[in-house]
């Protein structure tokens, strides 16, 4: 699937807050629990980028459809199946906290990730955007 220029800019912006937030990780913790706060935020921050894909998949297949009830059911149902989707890794994180010893996953870090595409839409949205996909 081709991805438009805004999906590239976002993906792109999640990838460097999720850098910026491992790199902040890094400086606070300073020990291992550096790296399991990376991992809670390159695992949600990826979510990210599936979250991108599905949303293009979705605008793309609704602008498609003839039936306005049609295509608005559509984009509910994706909406309630990309928020399922982090609900899901939310779930799997915290079972991870409570259950593995050590736990590998830190779900602050799994919380901040959420964030960078809140962040990446916000960034995106204030940028001088082109059409020009040169």
């Amino acid at each position: 699937m081709k991805l438009s220029i805004i999906g590239k800019k976002m993906i792109f912006f999640v990838a460097v807050t999720a850098l910026v937030f491992i790199a902040g990780g890094i400086i606070f913790f300073r020990s291992i629990e550096a790296l399991y706060f990376a991992f809670g935020v390159v695992l949600t921050s990826g979510l990210n980028a599936i979250k991108v894909f599905l949303l293009e998949r979705t605008v793309n297949r609704t602008l498609d459809m003839d039936d306005p009830n049609t295509g608005g059911n559509y984009v509910k149902l994706q909406y309630l199946l990309r928020y399922f989707l982090t609900a899901v890794v939310l779930a799997l994180v915290a079972l991870v906290q409570i259950f593995a010893d050590p736990p590998f996953i830190n779900v602050i870090g799994a919380i901040l990730g959420i964030f960078t595409l809140q962040i990446s839409v916000i960034i995106v949205r204030h940028m001088k955007f082109e059409n020009n996909p040169s």
